[in-house]
Parts: structure tokens; sequence; C-alpha cells
């Protein structure tokens, strides 16, 4: 599970209802929350963030809290 996945769960959103709110597929929603290789779009953030009732700022923090700048060599 991706770490929009895991977001998702802890919210208990339906991932069906989020695809009919953003107009995101359902196989575009699995493959986002399922597939540790799928690459998220910003807008597809922010519409999901939309459809759950997320706060989009805090939604990126979380995705992307692992995220870290390269050391000066």
């Amino acid at each position: 599970m991706t770490k929009l996945g895991e977001i998702l769960a802890k919210k208990s959103v339906n991932k069906s209802m989020v695809a009919r709110k953003t107009g995101l597929s359902k196989a575009r929603i699995n493959e986002l929350t399922m597939n540790d290789t799928a690459k998220l779009r910003l807008d597809e953030m922010y519409l999901i963030a939309l459809a759950t009732d997320s706060d989009p700022n805090e939604m990126m923090l979380k995705l992307c809290e692992d995220l870290r700048l390269k050391e000066p060599e």
C-alpha cells in the first residue's frame, strides 16, 4: 500500500466515491493507492484532497515527508 493508500484508509475513504468526485478512473485510484511505483501528479493529489475533505497542503506534506535534499559533497 502506498502513502496515499494509507492516508485514505485512515480516513475510511471509499475509492469509488473518490473516483466519481475527481473524475479519475477507479483503476487509476487503485494504482495510486496500491502500486509503489505509481507517480501521483499534483492535479490528481489536489482533486483527491478536495474529494476527501482534506487540506491539500497537509496531504502533500504527509506524502513527501521522506524526501530530503542531497547533502553537499
